[in-house]
């Protein structure tokens, strides 16, 4: 901000020192009532011009508590120095236009070809499906696939065809999932992404670095044409701990490098300059969100990561920026707004984005999120890694999987075999929960490993509790697979991730054309979401330096943009 003149806090030295200037209306008079302040404030692509009211005026005596009396604001119109003998109004600084494609850091833009800094998540099973990565890629946004969960040969059709829509295009990518019982799975997908030279892989749910997720980040990097070393496919993790994020922020450990050039999978040059570079140079910082999430609040999470970063390019003397972002509990433009005020350089939204057209889900399910409020989630077993406990947030509301897979869970921990269940449990488990006999969705289950992962079923064949675990995974695995297809038999088994935001962002979407889930838009979304975000910085800004802005301008409502 530009001042001229003091504002609220400034020392009588600094306010004698300033030179004092005026402002001349042009056909647009100053605001100074709430209502006319809401209005000039929204219009954040101008410069805003801070003024005060002539001394003794109604005005100057009507400002409210905290405010400084008389403070007013103004567009357009013209400022000259004081003394030039035209009658004009004190002009105490002047705030530059704000954009919302400037909220975020401007080297996420360069870096990966979009217009604004936000991202639509990689939603689990194919539900971030090829048509929303598309639409945020028309948009000027940057989309994920979903293929976690997905056969591999779903998901080498899906980037194909992405690949071959979005031709030249730079800002889309897809998601590589942790898969520790399925490691051959995790590389599977590595090459999928390598092979069809996928722009930018999404790493979530790592609890360490894999071999894939380093291939993935050293495959292809090579010196550009002033020495600086370039990417061919630009890695993002999402972490929610500081002792994950740190071997992302750092370089690949050079055992992993030296494994990879031994198999053939990396050359020494790759590795080489892999150990100069930090495995990924967009970090998203994923707090209380829908799935796999630690339910951590952004505001402690973010600032130990960004402190995180700044300590860990220094201990290895980076000559760029890792960029930090946000994710999880992002359901308002108020609450972007929050994460770009905490200091990342972009947000990623998730939860909010599974009820909107272009979401893999089905119907049914999106208008069960769509009646979601902020407490209808909870925590419930992750099929992916059932048995080392680790657990997804879900949808509460409407459904019965949270308890009946947590029994399932319990048993599990609490037993070696099926066998060794009480009888009148196994009977009641196959009732309620599977719907079939145990042995029934045994032959089933081994029959998808057998094509899926061989090695899973041979074990299950002489281990009886992983052959138990195996079928409990069914029941979780399915589940999200019903709410997909919305198999409407199996309503009350529905497998729906969701954070909290979703209740957040119904609440903001009511009586609006959001409020139905047939209308709801990805990318609409993501405009109001920024453009939101951009007016609430504003009316921060302005009350910051002591305008007296209404609470409205904090709580911008959905509309229509282009």
């Amino acid at each position: 901000m530009t001042t001229t003149g003091p504002l609220r806090g400034a020392s009588t030295s600094a306010a004698a020192a300033a030179p004092p200037a005026l402002w001349y209306p042009a056909g647009r008079p100053p605001a100074f009532t709430p209502a006319e302040i809401l209005a000039v404030a929204a219009r954040i692509r101008e410069p805003v011009h801070i003024v005060a009211a002539p001394s003794g005026s109604d005005t100057a005596a009507g400002a409210g508590a905290g405010a400084v009396a008389g403070l007013g604001i103004a567009v357009g119109g013209s400022t000259s120095p004081a003394g030039t003998g035209q009658s004009g109004l004190p002009l105490l600084g002047t705030l530059p236009p704000l954009c919302p494609e400037w909220l975020g850091d401007r080297s996420f833009a360069e870096t990966h070809g979009v217009r604004f800094p936000y991202a639509a998540g990689e939603m689990a099973g194919g539900i971030a499906t090829v048509a929303m990565v598309s639409a945020m890629a028309r948009a000027g946004m940057l989309g994920f696939f979903g293929a976690a969960g997905l056969d591999p040969d779903r998901v080498e059709r899906s980037v194909a065809e992405l690949s071959a829509t979005l031709t030249g295009k730079p800002n889309w990518g897809v998601n590589l999932i942790h898969s520790p019982g399925a490691p051959a799975l995790e590389e599977r997908i590595a090459d999928i992404a390598l092979r069809h030279r996928v722009p930018a892989v999404s790493a979530s749910a790592f609890m360490a670095l894999t071999p894939a997720v380093v291939h993935i980040a050293a495959r292809g990097l090579h010196r550009g044409t002033h020495g600086r070393i370039q990417r061919r496919t630009r890695l993002f993790a999402k972490v929610s701990r500081p002792e994950v994020a740190g071997p992302f922020m750092s370089p690949a450990p050079p055992a992993l490098l030296r494994a990879l050039v031994e198999r053939g999978r990396l050359t020494a040059a790759e590795a080489e300059l892999a150990s100069r570079v930090p495995v990924a140079e967009d970090v998203t910082v994923e707090a209380d969100s829908g799935g796999h999430t630690d339910n951590r609040p952004l505001a402690v999470l973010l600032p130990v990561m960004l402190a995180l970063r700044d300590e860990l390019t220094a201990a290895h003397g980076y000559d760029r920026v890792i960029r930090v972002g946000a994710a999880g509990g992002l359901g308002t433009p108020a609450a972007v707004a929050a994460a770009f005020a905490l200091g990342a350089a972009y947000v990623v939204t998730g939860s909010v984005n599974q009820a909107t057209r272009e979401a893999g889900l089905s119907g049914d399910a999106k208008r069960m999120l769509a009646q979601a409020d902020i407490a209808d989630v909870t925590m419930a077993p992750a099929a992916d890694m059932f048995e080392l406990g680790v657990k997804v947030q879900v949808l509460r509301r409407g459904t019965f999987f949270a308890p009946r897979s947590a029994r399932l869970y319990q048993l599990y921990r609490d037993h070696a075999r099926w066998e060794d269940i009480p009888p009148e449990q196994r009977a009641k488990v196959e009732k309620d929960v599977l719907q079939a006999p145990f042995d029934t969705v045994w032959a089933e289950t081994r029959r998808f490993w057998e094509q899926r992962d061989p090695a899973q079923a041979a074990r299950a064949e002489h281990d009886a509790r992983h052959r138990m675990a195996l079928v409990f995974r069914w029941y979780l695995g399915m589940s999200s697979r019903w709410a997909v297809s919305g198999r409407s038999a199996r309503r009350a088994d529905y497998q729906i991730w969701c954070g909290p935001a979703m209740g957040a962002f119904n609440r903001w979407a009511a009586h609006s054309f959001l409020a139905d889930p047939d209308r709801r838009d990805v990318a609409q979304i993501a405009l109001n979401f920024l453009e939101g975000a951009a007016l609430i910085t504003r009316a921060h800004q302005l009350r910051s330096h002591g305008v007296p802005v209404p609470a409205a301008a904090f709580a911008p409502r959905p509309r229509r943009l282009a």
